[in-house]
């Protein structure tokens, strides 16, 4: 059975956020090994930055969705 045309586009939406996950893994490692040069450091920062990105684009996607309910 073929989906139909009105649930496609969300579909793709949810596989195109999987995408996310090693983009924010890969930002967070480079970006704290820039700053750092031991180990531990490193994976700490990381961590809060993935963090702080996550909630960044969660917040984002709220404002969005929000902007597209009052549309």
């Amino acid at each position: 059975m073929i989906p139909s045309l009105a649930i496609l586009p969300p579909l793709l939406a949810v596989t195109m956020l999987w995408y996310a996950a090693p983009l924010i893994v890969v930002v967070s490692l480079v970006c704290a090994a820039t700053r750092h040069e031991f180990m531990q450091p490193i994976l700490s920062h990381a961590a809060r930055f993935a963090v702080w990105i996550v909630v960044f684009m969660g917040l984002f996607m709220g404002m969005i969705s929000l902007l597209d309910w009052w549309a």
